[in-house]
């Protein structure tokens, strides 16, 4: 306004000029013309130049008293609009010092000691100014809640200037209280409003119920019925029956916390079921939030409930913010006895490697037998079909140094396996990735190859992890199965193509099958064995496999040291630590880990050692009756119930021991509460 008129004024004053310059060159021309106007022209202008003082004087004090009763009127307004807000505010320095309230803030905090919460806002807002008292955004946000009521502070700091002199950094604020406590209720009533979608789905339905006398198989089903329908009631949620195995589950946000406490209950309430010893009826249940419409998260709990399974089943699983969260899973999974599966996807991978030109074969990093036989046995898959196919893998370790020397004395595998920088100049848009052993992203052995092609399959037996590899076209993921060699070799037995495995490749599967059930002990079903007998027909010499798995004298010296280290924990779980700079340091683990296993009252073990890039790996291995995959899985790895393992970053040996043992007691407090 005040520039309003500074303009106004000024561009006056230049228009009187002009027209005084105007009237005083009429005035000497008139004189020119006629001398005897000179004095009435001098008299004339004198009178003109006093007009326009005095006329201009008169405009700039009724200018300027205007601007001033504007000011006073502004001042007044913006006084009263402090005094008077209908918004707490106050006047502060950062040293905590108030140098003024306004009314409604008086009344607002009338019965509440304010100053201990004006204190510890200003903690937070004095280390906040610290790190921006140089940038030009001087503005303040926070959240506080006093007594009963949440509010939402906004303010702004400036310099004190009276302490300019003393070079003390103290500034002043005028903070506004903004009662946020009805808005958060509300958005808190909407968020608890909103819909949660979940699928439950009874395990091994059709196997289980062909076990039960037809006569006692109704009341069973009713039982089980009833115990669902009876837990969804304490959520008020509905249960809609789908099919004969799967039933949907609707109800609202603000049960899914109770849910999470009781920590899926259900799932006990369902074993619990008497089937006349003739095996347990498990739950999967996939529960999800994600999704802006209810058919948007059941697509998410469909997806959630392919983690389930592929985890084992008897668990459940929360999809919300982008993570999973799992409960139960500590029983081991069923075998199922179809193979209608293995043919279906034996075909299609027949197709898959016929439609593209060149098949890359990968299994993990720090590859094992496992890894090894099943890629080869995908190898020979690719070439009986014609293909150009390579093993992604490094060879040169502990684990695979007997089996390396083996192949290397066969024709036929030179230049077969290669590295990860020949794999990335060799892979295209035409290249089939088949990933084995393995369905973790950040676990493969060359990650930058899943970003250059689009047509991936996968062959693994794992229990599935979150961060599993989404865009593959074709999987074939079974837990319940021994090994990934044992998958591949069930494959090759349903080709279209006849395959016939040399002996060397036989001899890898069975090993890798060996392996991974610990001489067949360990997650052993009937399809391993039928594995491990097709295996024996192409020619498997067992001699040379036990070969291959013995330890040299400076290897076994090492297990014996490590296992000196032992401690037991909660009375049947031995932790030991090796503590050598060692590049096999994993292997060398695994083997102790395996070692304490045959030793009596000790039912899972883990053992620590240090990698080369200064990861912490851990081995665990059970017989059992402990889940070493939900403990390590806490610790960011994962694995099976009787086999797991992880890799820790950033942290010594004794912090990731203490961090086990903090795994450990809460698996334990998990199963009794």
């Amino acid at each position: 306004m005040q520039s309003s008129n500074r303009k106004l004024f000024d561009s006056l004053v230049s228009r009187t000029k002009v027209y005084l310059i105007i009237i005083f060159i009429l005035l000497v021309i008139i004189c020119v013309y006629n001398p005897k106007m000179i004095v009435p022209s001098i008299i004339l202008a004198v009178a003109i130049l006093w007009y326009t003082y005095f006329a201009n004087n008169k405009r700039k004090s009724e200018i300027s008293q205007h601007l001033q009763d504007l000011t006073l009127n502004v001042n007044s307004a913006a006084k009263n609009s402090l005094i008077y807000s209908p918004i707490p505010l106050v006047i502060l320095e950062t040293d905590g010092n108030i140098i003024w309230r306004s009314t409604k803030f008086v009344s607002e905090f009338a019965n509440i000691d304010v100053n201990n919460y004006i204190m510890e806002l200003l903690d937070n807002i004095n280390e906040d100014i610290k790190t921006r008292e140089n940038e030009t955004d001087k503005s303040i946000i926070r959240n506080l809640k006093i007594e009963n009521k949440e509010y939402k502070i906004l303010g702004e700091f400036v310099k004190s200037d009276g302490h300019e002199k003393k070079k003390e950094k103290k500034y002043m604020m005028i903070l506004y209280f903004i009662d946020e406590t009805e808005n958060l209720k509300l958005q808190k009533e909407y968020n608890d409003s909103k819909s949660c979608v979940g699928i439950i789905m009874i395990d091994n339905y059709e196997e289980t119920m062909s076990q039960i006398d037809i006569d006692t198989r109704p009341g069973i089903i009713a039982e089980i019925e009833k115990s669902i329908y009876e837990w969804a009631n304490e959520t008020d949620g509905i249960i809609v029956k789908s099919d004969r195995d799967r039933f949907v589950y609707l109800f609202e946000q603000r049960y899914l916390e109770r849910i999470k406490e009781n920590k899926f209950n259900i799932l006990d309430t369902i074993k619990d079921i008497n089937l006349d010893e003739k095996g347990k009826l498990t739950l999967s249940i996939a529960i999800s939030n994600e999704g802006a419409t209810d058919k948007e998260k059941y697509d998410s709990a469909r997806a959630t409930m392919d983690v389930v399974l592929g985890r084992g089943g008897d668990q459940a699983a929360i999809r919300e913010n982008g993570k999973y969260q799992f409960f139960g899973g500590r029983v081991e999974e069923v075998e199922k006895r179809t193979k209608v599966k293995a043919r279906i996807v034996a075909h299609a991978l027949e197709e898959l490697i016929e439609e593209n030109d060149q098949v890359l074969i990968m299994g993990h990093n720090n590859p094992d037998i496992d890894a090894l036989g099943s890629a080869i046995g995908m190898y020979r898959l690719a070439k009986n079909l014609g293909k150009e196919a390579y093993i992604v893998a490094n060879t040169e370790t502990m684990a695979l140094e007997s089996v390396k020397k083996s192949l290397d004395e066969e024709e036929g595998y030179e230049g077969v396996i290669i590295n990860g920088d020949v794999a990335e100049e060799k892979i295209n848009e035409k290249t089939l990735l088949v990933i084995v052993d393995t369905q973790k992203a950040n676990y493969v052995e060359v990650p930058s190859l899943l970003e250059k092609t689009n047509q991936i399959a996968i062959i693994d037996h794992h229990r599935r992890s979150p961060d599993f590899i989404q865009k593959s076209i074709l999987t074939f993921h079974e837990v319940y199965a021994s090994s990934a060699a044992e998958l591949v070799t069930e494959l090759l037995q349903y080709t279209t193509v006849p395959i016939k495995l040399t002996k060397i490749e036989a001899e890898v599967l069975y090993a890798g099958i060996m392996m991974d059930t610990k001489n067949f002990t360990f997650k052993t079903g009937v399809r391993t064995f039928e594995a491990a007998a097709y295996l024996r027909k192409c020619g498997v010499d067992i001699i040379r496999v036990k070969k291959w798995f013995q330890n040299d004298l400076e290897t076994y010296k090492k297990i014996t040291e490590i296992i000196k280290t032992t401690e037991i924990v909660n009375d049947n779980i031995g932790i030991a630590v090796y503590e050598e700079d060692d590049k096999n340091a994993n292997i060398v683990c695994a083997k102790s880990a395996d070692e304490l296993l045959t030793i009596g009252n000790i039912s899972a073990s883990f053992v620590l050692g240090k990698l080369e890039d200064g990861k912490i790996t851990i081995s665990g291995r059970s017989i059992g009756d402990i889940n070493v995959q939900i403990i390590l899985e806490k610790m960011g790895g994962g694995g099976h119930i009787t086999l797991a393992g992880a890799q820790i970053e950033n942290k010594t040996i004794e912090e990731v021991k203490t961090e086990l043992k903090e795994k450990i007691n809460e698996y334990f407090d998990e199963i009794v509460s």
